[in-house]
């Protein structure tokens, strides 16, 4: 690091709040994203600042996570949560507040690294106003999004434009895997620099519960065969198909079969609708009596519920990356996802689990099988993913080079004066 530039970083999350508990209104992988990020560079000695919004007067401003790492909540907008679709309104509040703190604090950040698209529009304005370089990761496109949902939102085209300007104009574009990467040429603009930068796992929790001890722990059989899905609420999140596969399963109807459907808010949040559609169908199917709805399973006691299952169901419309794939097999337990996406990335067909097309309830039934009636292969499935993922997707490692991309962009920024001179 040149002697001129200091390690410090400030992650932009506006929607996806670093410190909230995950599993709480909208809290899904962006918030792990930007909280195992923060917390790994921490450890890598740079000064970490991340930024999100205020939805309560409850909430603290200032959470100290470690001595180098922080999530600072500024009011924009109402205190109150407010849907990511009606965000976009309130965003120049966000960007005085944040140039506010700078000041008051004697802090200018050279650099900002901004998360999903409200949070690219704040970044942007950064770079105009104080000439801040930029890193984005996207989490979700709305060019794909649009196309796997038939109600498009008011925000849509507003969203759109600014996808492609912080592609073509933020000094770096994080793509979690080469299928997003391939996405943003194909869909967003051909113009932009793009690095490929997984996202990662905490590799020593997700896989630190034996299968047996957690069974044991949650009350489950050792003889059960047991489906899981982990995550959020949402229609795109395909949870309908792994319902109606699993009543399509050959063991439907053996009173060794369970499914365990893991994750949501409280009722009444905008989950809640979806949550009760998919109860409803449960029932309609005559599922009850083999189906369980934990709700939200909090970090302590999900990598028990990863390892006490079977094979774990990832049967998202579309997914950018997938972190619920890489948590299961950290945890030594095959996945069974939507050909789609990042997820193509992650899941290693045959290998790690199986890859079934989205929305296929027939084809996910058939790979659950397959993975339920051979106890060998399933181990043989777990062992694969859980080296994979030591390999490829751990923090530690994830942070190691975000932190050299950010050293280069910030040692461009020191020499730039002196070029300018010439």
């Amino acid at each position: 690091m040149n002697a001129t530039t200091e390690k410090r970083i400030a992650l932009i999350s506006v929607h996806g709040d670093p410190a909230v508990e995950i599993g709480k209104e909208e809290a899904g992988g962006q918030n792990v994203y930007v909280r195992q990020v923060g917390e790994a560079l921490a450890q890598l000695g740079w000064q970490v600042d991340m930024f999100t919004r205020k939805v309560s007067e409850a909430q603290d401003t200032i959470v100290q996570h470690n001595q180098n790492c922080r999530t600072i909540r500024f009011k924009a907008g109402p205190l109150e949560f407010v849907p990511r679709d009606n965000l976009f309104t309130y965003l120049p509040e966000f960007v005085e507040n944040l140039l506010k703190f700078q000041k008051e604090n004697g802090i200018r950040y050279q650099l900002v690294h901004t998360n999903y698209w409200h949070s690219s529009w704040v970044g942007m304005q950064l770079k105009t106003i104080q000439k801040s370089k930029q890193v984005h990761t996207y989490h979700s496109l709305g060019a794909v999004k649009y196309n796997t949902i038939e109600k498009i939102p008011l925000v849509a085209s507003q969203r759109l434009a600014v996808e492609k300007e912080v592609l073509e104009t933020a000094e770096r574009i994080v793509a979690t895997s080469p299928q997003e990467q391939q996405h943003m040429r194909s869909l967003v603009s051909t113009k932009g620099n793009i690095d490929i930068i997984p996202c990662g796992t905490d590799i020593r929790r997700f896989g630190s519960v034996e299968r047996t001890a957690a069974r044991t722990e949650l009350g489950i059989n050792p003889e059960d065969k047991v489906v899981l899905y982990v995550g959020r609420f949402d229609p795109r999140k395909g949870i309908e198909t792994l319902v109606r596969a699993v009543r399509e399963s050959k063991l439907y109807g053996s009173k060794n079969l369970k499914l365990i459907i893991g994750g949501g808010s409280t009722p009444g949040n905008s989950d809640g609708i979806e949550r009760d559609r998919i109860e409803g169908i449960i029932q309609e199917l005559g599922m009850s009596d083999f189906t369980s709805l934990p709700g939200r399973l909090s970090q302590e006691i999900l990598p028990t519920y990863y390892a006490a299952a079977d094979v774990c169901v990832v049967p998202s419309h579309y997914e950018p990356f997938g972190l619920v794939a890489i948590e299961a097999m950290a945890s030594g337990t095959p996945v069974v996802a939507s050909d789609v996406g990042g997820l193509q990335f992650t899941v290693v067909d045959e290998e790690t689990g199986l890859l079934a097309p989205p929305q296929n309830v027939i084809a996910f039934a058939k790979a659950i099988d397959r993975i339920l009636s051979n106890p060998e292969w399933r181990d043989q499935l777990g062992k694969a993913g859980r080296k994979r993922v030591i390999e490829n997707f751990s923090w530690d490692g994830v942070a190691h080079q975000l932190s050299e991309l950010y050293t280069q962009l910030l040692q461009q920024t020191a020499k730039e004066p002196v070029l300018a001179t010439k």
